[in-house]
């Protein structure tokens, strides 16, 4: 293998590995497992509803994981599904869910939001621009990556 991360690359990879392994602990002292708490989650970022596509595309989960993750909070009595619009359903929490969601997911905003106020606004702004810059370049060299062509 010719190609290795950097010292950086690889710092960067445990940081993120560790940052997930945190969002995994607090998922399971909240009772939740990650999907679902990935779920209530985006549906807290936009407020009490989102469009089911909106929660694939922000979440990071793949379709089959939030439908698999939206039976469990729907069987639970968390949220509901409904029509909005000829394919797409909206995700709202039930007035149950409101609470519960505030319990779950909105304690770890609580958190988030708390460590982003103890830092300044200089370091918030250049930590978001930095991250956004890194994702941008990111799907730039995604577009590059050339087919895998092992096997034919």
């Amino acid at each position: 293998m010719e190609n290795f991360p950097s010292k950086s690359m690889k710092r960067f990879n445990h940081l993120l590995g560790e940052m997930d392994a945190a969002y995994h602990e607090m998922s399971l002292k909240l009772g939740l497992p990650d999907s679902a708490m990935i779920v209530l989650y985006t549906i807290c970022d936009n407020g009490e509803c989102c469009l089911l596509q909106d929660i694939c595309r922000r979440s990071g989960l793949s379709k089959q994981t939030v439908n698999s993750a939206l039976r469990r909070l729907e069987a639970d009595g968390i949220l509901y599904l409904e029509s909005a619009g000829s394919k797409a359903k909206k995700v709202c929490l039930t007035e149950f869910g409101k609470g519960f969601a505030d319990q779950t997911a909105g304690q770890i905003i609580k958190a988030e939001n708390e460590i982003f106020d103890s830092w300044s606004n200089e370091d918030v702004d250049k930590y978001l621009k930095l991250t956004e810059a890194f994702l941008a370049a990111l799907r730039e060299k995604a577009k590059e990556l050339m087919p895998n062509r092992l096997g034919e």
